[in-house]
């Protein structure tokens, strides 16, 4: 068993003491990713059970799209499975980071200290990026990030939205908060189980 991890460890380029820095980085970014998971499916609910039956009506016709998804990631579990660690590190801080905008300045986001989670996460995926060495992230390559201003423009007084607009602009915002969070876990919790080879790391 001592031979395994110690191979696991040369694979991936990391000495003992940085490998266990990585388990604990690790174990503490999946801890609040998963929280903030939790307070998204929250706030989803709360959202919907107090929706009327016209209005779930309309929502359920709403197309499910989220800005988030022009950040490239893995399209299912095999391709999740086949992704590097360091992949999965990026798309994760892509994520997070798409946040920023509407966690500070969203009325529905700005409570529970989203934002303040958000940016503890961040700071700790950049931190997991540095160890493993991604010479990308070190170069500030991040062209995919996108962020969420679209649910921030401020209309003129004659252009004020419909109620139905604000609506669905409320839905949309909550069910990608929703969607990324997940991802973000999902992804943390296969990079975090390659650190123990013993692990079984199927979805």
């Amino acid at each position: 068993m001592e031979r395994v991890i110690l191979l696991a460890v040369l694979s991936l380029g990391l000495s003992s003491e940085q490998m266990t820095d990585n388990k604990r980085l690790f174990t503490i970014a999946v801890s609040r990713v998963q929280h903030l998971h939790i307070l998204a499916q929250r706030y989803f609910a709360n959202f919907e059970s107090s929706l009327g039956p016209d209005e779930k009506r309309l929502l359920i016709k709403m197309q499910d799209f989220c800005y988030s998804d022009y950040i490239i990631s893995p399209n299912d579990k095999h391709e999740t499975q086949r992704s590097s660690v360091l992949e999965l590190l990026l798309v994760s801080y892509r994520l997070v980071e798409s946040w920023e905008v509407p966690s500070q300045s969203h009325a529905i986001l700005s409570r529970d200290q989203i934002s303040a989670k958000l940016s503890e996460l961040k700071t700790g995926l950049q931190l997991l990026i540095r160890l493993n060495q991604d010479p990308e992230f070190m170069e500030g390559g991040m062209a995919f990030y996108q962020d969420y201003r679209d649910y921030e423009q401020r209309p003129s007084l004659d252009q004020r939205p419909t109620p139905d607009q604000i609506l669905k602009r409320n839905y949309e915002l909550l069910a990608c908060f929703r969607k990324d969070m997940h991802k973000v876990e999902t992804y943390l919790t296969v990079a975090m189980c390659r650190l123990s080879p013993e692990a079984n790391c199927t979805l």
